[in-house]
């Protein structure tokens, strides 16, 4: 069945009235009403106990989907609805307040011809994962539903949502994992003069809100999001390991050349991106303005340090923190400083990349974009640059007269920037 997915309640109500929507011919009904229940069918002799059928809509629509077909007993005999459009509103009303987020399923109210009358449910898992009133998440196991474990509702995230790994919440962490301080810091910049002082919302909310973190149960679990950027920076390599990077500084122009010194660094997302400046800044001379060429002494026996535009450098690092690829698991991203070149390596997904695309028009899907967006704001307290890749690519030749290289090879994202 072909479908077009509402985004409002006012389309979803449009559709119900004016879509020719496809019909169950009796026969097929009565086919799927002998089969019994299953994985995806579920047999209600009558619309009784709210809970449990908003908790049965939440565990098929997290289950692939399947239909729930009401007025007919656990014999498999259709007894018929007394009142078959109360039902329906009356369903209508709890798949659009009861379940997060709501579920818009097609209704089929159906007419034998001894005058009973039936209603089939039929759920789709285009929504999904969705959550009960409760804040729980339900799942199917054949013809029966239980509230899925943690590790469930994380997979159920992973595969419903497979662009989308941002989203995913870590249970292994807790509200107490968020930096409150760092997060209220945020929403006083972001707010500046409108900012309540005395507006009390419990941290949990703000992050829950902010799409940071799911309701679960009686408690707010963060997302990679939400712990990449407001995580207590100390905590974070432990609680998100690919929340990492390695930095290194090469005298030479190889992987081959004496390493002079190499640190991996964890943390948060703003305690990466100010220690690889500060790693850099050891190594390198960074300048704001781009008139930074020279010309070298080859009598000079000891070579100078290289000089790099500080805006290219900031844009490269914050590339590979808000582009990474964090469903990546083993490599982390890698800062090698050469003598005369620096090179970026970003963990990612190359079929989603086109480098015509990010080189000549700026053109990405973002990988992270609540993430990107966090990071990228004036209220998050770090500098950034705008324009991307393309402008990235100015200012670097402006400065160094050499265009920066780009390669998208397996799992990677590189970038060389060249120093003078």
């Amino acid at each position: 069945r072909s479908r077009r997915e509402p985004n409002s309640e006012r389309s979803f109500y449009e559709r119900l009235f004016n879509e020719e929507a496809p019909r169950l011919e009796h026969l097929d009904l009565l086919k799927l009403i002998r089969g019994g229940e299953d994985s995806y069918l579920e047999l209600k002799v009558r619309l009784t106990n709210n809970e449990k059928i908003i908790s049965e809509i939440v565990a098929l629509a997290n289950s692939g989907g399947g239909a729930i077909i009401f007025g007919v007993n656990d014999n498999r005999y259709v007894e018929g609805l007394d009142d078959a459009e109360q039902v329906e509103d009356d369903l209508k009303e709890i798949c659009r307040t009861q379940i997060t987020p709501p579920v818009w399923p097609y209704i089929d109210k159906v007419a034998f011809d001894n005058g009973k009358r039936v209603i089939v449910l039929d759920i789709d898992e285009k929504r999904a994962p969705h959550y009960a009133f409760d804040h729980r998440y339900y799942i199917r196991e054949g013809s029966s539903i239980r509230e899925a474990k943690a590790d469930e509702v994380t997979k159920l995230f992973a595969r419903l949502k497979p662009t989308n790994y941002e989203s995913i919440p870590l249970f292994n962490t807790t509200i107490e994992n968020i930096d409150e301080a760092f997060v209220w810091s945020y929403i006083r910049d972001l707010q500046g003069e409108l900012f309540n002082k005395n507006s009390n919302y419990p941290t949990g909310q703000v992050i829950r809100d902010m799409q940071l973190g799911i309701d679960y149960s009686d408690t707010v679990i963060p997302t990679v999001a939400g712990i990449l950027l407001f995580g207590h920076s100390n905590q974070v390599g432990k609680l998100f390991s690919r929340s990492s990077i390695e930095l290194q500084r090469i005298s030479g122009e190889n992987l081959t050349a004496p390493v002079v010194e190499k640190i991996v660094s964890t943390g948060n997302l703003a305690t990466l991106f100010e220690r690889a400046q500060g790693f850099i800044g050891r190594y390198v001379d960074l300048w704001d303005s781009i008139n930074i060429r020279k010309s070298k002494l080859s009598a000079d026996p000891v070579a100078a340090r290289s000089n790099y535009n500080r805006s290219v450098i900031i844009e490269a690092l914050t590339n590979a923190l808000v582009h990474r690829d964090y469903c990546v698991r083993q490599q982390p991203i890698k800062v090698n400083i050469y003598d005369s070149r620096i090179e970026i390596i970003n963990p990612c997904i190359a079929q989603t990349l086109s480098r015509k695309g990010l080189e000549s028009y700026g053109v990405v899907t973002a990988n992270n974009p609540r993430l990107k967006a966090v990071f990228k704001s004036s209220a998050y307290g770090l500098k950034t640059v705008l324009g991307g890749i393309p402008t990235l690519r100015q200012l670097a030749y402006r400065s160094s007269g050499r265009e920066p290289k780009i390669n998208i090879i397996q799992e990677e994202f590189r970038i060389e920037l060249f120093g003078c």
